[in-house]
């Protein structure tokens, strides 16, 4: 019998951090290339530094658009809203390091007249949904996101000037029952470009829009709040700290509150199972969740390079659910055909739907009308529950 009370915590990272700066610029790339190459092949990763960016990896796709990396990444850089001394978008030095995608990947992964596309590497993916949220997430990673999306919302609009692009926020949320009822401690810390502001001022600033992004009765006069606990944060982004692709795994996927396989998402087109393996596989435990089998769903699919159906399909419904876990295993490969090229398929991901991801998580999101965060749909709830009935 697991816990029913007890306090569990996540973090999140603003799209300035000096990470989401790389995680933003490769997945730029990635749907600029699926923009003139649906088929595009695309391995990117990122390091930024002090007004320095380095692009490199493997590729697959028309030469024209290798040859406006550069400019992506200086657009990226300023959307985000970099325009300071020791990291800006139009001083910063970028170096372009792409080359072609290896022969020896492309053969296990290309399809043949005897064989399906095959997955793009080995590896373990997981997906996971819960009924803490409306959104079907767990509540500290989903209000985590939330707050610093609002501050970024803010800031941007020119609501709150002081705030700088890079920002952390944490969130300590208290189960009662099994249930999220409310914040016992909040973490905040935002880079302020007037370096005049202390931590109180900062904290007058953000206290309103924190407090308006969770649930109601969720802040009281107990809960403790850290909002720039060291101090001064104005030196910020890849000019405080260097920044790498895929280094934020846990904030992109479920904040510690289920397994992760260990394989990042941004800068990987979506023959990379990395990615789309591990959207297939929140797609079904989301669905699974909505369609009543259970309030808890953990889903583990498994691949070997230039495979094209996976090793193993694993469900854990946590005792929470009413229908058999084996049963389900067998009932989602007759639901979804989780091939690579299957599931690019059936979620339509070979499209430029992938900038939107590099912050504030790749889950719990609403799906867009061209086809973005289509793994957060619940269509396939009618299918499972015919197959089960």
């Amino acid at each position: 019998m697991s816990r029913q009370s007890y306090l569990f915590t996540s973090e999140s990272v603003s799209e300035g951090h000096p990470d989401k700066v790389c995680d933003r610029i490769s997945d730029t790339i990635v749907d600029a290339y699926l923009s003139a190459m649906p088929e595009a092949r695309v391995a990117c990763e990122t390091l930024a530094t002090t007004n320095r960016v380095v692009i490199a990896g493997e590729v697959r796709g028309p030469e024209e658009v290798s040859a406006d990396v550069e400019r992506l990444a200086r657009e990226a850089i300023r959307d985000i809203g970099y325009e300071q001394e020791g990291f800006h978008w139009e001083t910063a030095k970028v170096e372009v390091l792409l080359h072609e995608q290896s022969a020896h990947i492309a053969q296990g992964v290309d399809a043949r007249e005897n064989k399906d596309e095959g997955a793009g590497d080995q590896g373990i993916m997981f997906g996971y949904a819960c009924t803490e949220t409306p959104e079907l997430m767990p509540a500290p990673i989903y209000y985590a996101h939330g707050i610093l999306k609002r501050l970024t919302e803010v800031r941007k609009s020119g609501e709150q000037p002081a705030l700088g692009p890079d920002a952390k926020s944490q969130v300590t949320v208290a189960y009662e029952n099994g249930k999220p009822v409310r914040a016992t401690q909040i973490v905040l810390s935002t880079q302020h470009l007037d370096e005049a502001l202390t931590s109180d001022d900062i904290q007058k600033i953000v206290t309103p829009y924190i407090v308006e992004t969770l649930p109601a009765g969720w802040i009281n006069d107990d809960t403790i709040w850290h909002v720039n606990p060291t101090g001064k944060f104005v030196i910020g982004g890849p000019d405080g700290d260097a920044g790498l692709t895929g280094r934020k795994i846990i904030v992109d996927t479920y904040g510690g509150a289920a397994p992760h396989g260990g394989g990042a998402f941004s800068g990987k087109d979506p023959t990379k199972v990395d990615r789309s393996a591990a959207y297939a596989a929140r797609y079904l435990a989301k669905n699974v969740v909505a369609a009543g089998f259970s309030e808890r769903c953990t889903i583990q699919l498994s691949y070997a390079i230039g495979v094209a159906e996976p090793l193993s399909v694993y469900v854990d419904l946590h005792d929470t659910g009413n229908v058999d876990p084996e049963k389900l295993e067998t009932v989602l490969r007759d639901v979804m055909r989780l091939t690579p090229r299957g599931i690019r398929t059936h979620l339509g991901l070979n499209r430029p739907i992938y900038t939107r991801t590099s912050a504030y998580g790749h889950f719990g999101r609403a799906p867009d009308e061209d086809g973005g965060f289509s793994w957060e749909r619940t269509d396939l709830v009618p299918a499972l529950k015919a197959a089960i009935a």
